[in-house]
């Protein structure tokens, strides 16, 4: 029988491929948008993990969702210097939620507040797809934008705390392995992981419309 790990992992594999293939990343990835799409997609990050790390204290002490808050993952500070750089000191005044990243962002707080082992689905999705995926990230924003290496404009994708990220995941994918949940709730965990591969989608379709290539 299939660890949960990789029940998950292979369950949202489709939805994964789905998001990293949309039209709006392969663009961004491709070099053929400019640094203003990368400084409006950084912002929608901006409101997720906002909602991903307000209830993160609260979380701390809950037996399902506690082992996974990990202080040396947040982002929400690392974004706010990003945003800082590629704003200027004003960027929260300029800030906007798509409708995608509302609706987003609302069902991270959702969780957050009521279903903590909904709340580990959203957190695997993004802290894990960062650790892995984001790097190529970093690395196209660097050589496309300028950006110091691993400096300002990139900060999101550095995790400074995490000393090393192959072991780390290792020992995030134990947690869930060991997460205390019988398997009607571990299905519908699954189906959550979906939901946030969705509703992170419809974040770059958004994004899409905002930014098409000109013909």
């Amino acid at each position: 029988m299939d660890s949960f790990s990789t029940v998950i992992r292979t369950a949202s594999h489709e939805q994964h491929v789905e998001a990293e293939t949309s039209t709006f990343m392969s663009d961004l990835l491709g070099g053929r948008l400019g640094v203003d799409a990368y400084a409006r997609y950084t912002e929608q990050l901006w409101f997720v993990y906002e909602a991903l790390e307000a209830g993160a204290g609260r979380l701390a002490s809950d037996p399902v969702a506690g082992p996974f808050i990990r202080p040396e993952l947040f982002r929400l500070s690392a974004l706010e210097r990003d945003l800082a750089h590629l704003r200027g000191a004003g960027w929260r005044a300029g800030l906007s939620a798509l409708p995608a990243t509302r609706a987003y962002a609302e069902r991270v707080r959702e969780c957050a507040e009521s279903w903590p082992a909904g709340y580990v689905a959203h957190h695997y999705t993004r802290y894990l797809g960062d650790l892995s995926g984001g790097q190529i990230i970093r690395d196209r924003a660097e050589k496309a934008w300028g950006f110091e290496k691993k400096g300002d404009g990139v900060r999101f994708y550095v995790f400074e705390e995490v000393g090393n990220p192959a072991a780390f995941k290792r020992e995030y994918r134990e947690l869930l392995d060991a997460v205390r949940a019988d398997d009607l709730e571990k299905q519908r965990v699954v189906a959550e992981c979906k939901k946030a591969f969705a509703l992170n989608t419809g974040v770059f379709l958004a994004l899409g419309e905002e930014f098409p290539l000109s013909a």
